[in-house]
């Protein structure tokens, strides 16, 4: 490896991060420890600013060096992926991270991402399912599906789709509890709730025409909306989840639809979200089209 130019240490500083420490970095790079030292104080240098912090333990990350880390993963996809189309006449090609929920993600990402390799072979697809929210602009993915109305930031976003929400109990359920008949009636029993922080502590409904919130509580809270089914399936309480979630359940009786007069018809947007602009990889491109072109729910 070329050590000298500024990508050279880039790469360098990224195979640190990646490996947790110098000397491990230094044997993954063929490097001495010592060479690897000095290529990190030399880039300190030039920049003014310290990017590490090295114990004998561990190293830790100044928020300078977090920044330099960003963009040098960026800056080193980005030429690989320049290398590689030039190298393989603009096919599509090398590892894509995808990012989805875990409910939404088995049930409908998994599926396009089968059709989507059989279409693009070359193109290794990573992919993560759980609700955690991952840091795209901190390179731990490439593509995220994400759900609800987005924060300003510098990422692109494309919808791909939208959901709606139901609220949802089982029949032992409102045997043992009875069936609320309108939504004030949900102040007596115990409703299922998300956890995250986005998540709106109330609950929305309609009466004639008039759109208004209904303050819910309930024992249990979870971030996902498949554990807060099989939740309800299980007679735990009541739950207002997305429609897709609970298909099958509804057309096997598994789960009732609760109070369908009242509900208000909102609909939650569904986008991917990436690091978007002219330098953008041709595989996230490709993965994002397909996406909008495929996706049902």
């Amino acid at each position: 490896m070329d050590v000298n130019g500024r990508s050279g240490e880039m790469a360098v500083f990224a195979k640190v991060a990646q490996e947790g420490s110098l000397s491990a970095a230094a044997r993954a790079l063929g490097l001495t420890p010592s060479a690897v030292s000095r290529i990190i104080a030399r880039t300190e240098q030039r920049l003014g600013t310290r990017l590490l912090l090295r114990t004998t333990r561990a190293i830790t990350f100044t928020a300078e060096g977090e920044a330099y880390l960003r963009g040098a993963r960026r800056i080193l996809a980005d030429m690989a992926e320049v290398e590689d189309a030039i190298a393989d006449q603009g096919v599509p090609k090398g590892r894509l991270r995808v990012s989805a929920a875990l409910g939404h993600g088995r049930l409908a990402i998994v599926p396009l991402v089968a059709a989507f390799s059989a279409r693009y072979p070359n193109i290794v697809v990573d992919l993560t399912l759980g609700d955690e929210v991952v840091d795209i602009l901190g390179g731990q993915a490439d593509v995220a599906v994400r759900f609800g109305h987005l924060p300003d930031s510098p990422l692109t976003a494309r919808r791909i789709g939208d959901t709606g929400q139901v609220v949802v109990a089982s029949p032992e359920y409102l045997q043992r509890h009875g069936t609320p008949q309108e939504p004030e009636d949900l102040r007596r029993h115990n409703c299922l709730r998300f956890n995250f922080r986005r998540a709106e502590p109330n609950w929305p409904f309609i009466r004639a025409g008039q759109e208004f919130s209904l303050k819910i509580s309930g024992n249990i809270e979870c971030s996902s909306g498949e554990a807060l089914a099989q939740l309800a399936r299980l007679g735990a309480g009541i739950a207002r989840i997305g429609q897709f979630t609970v298909t099958e359940d509804l057309r096997r009786g598994d789960l009732v639809p609760l109070l369908e007069d009242w509900n208000p018809g909102d609909r939650e947007p569904i986008h991917a979200v990436f690091v978007g602009g002219a330098a953008m990889p041709a595989r996230v491109r490709v993965f994002v089209d397909f996406l909008v072109e495929h996706h049902r729910i």
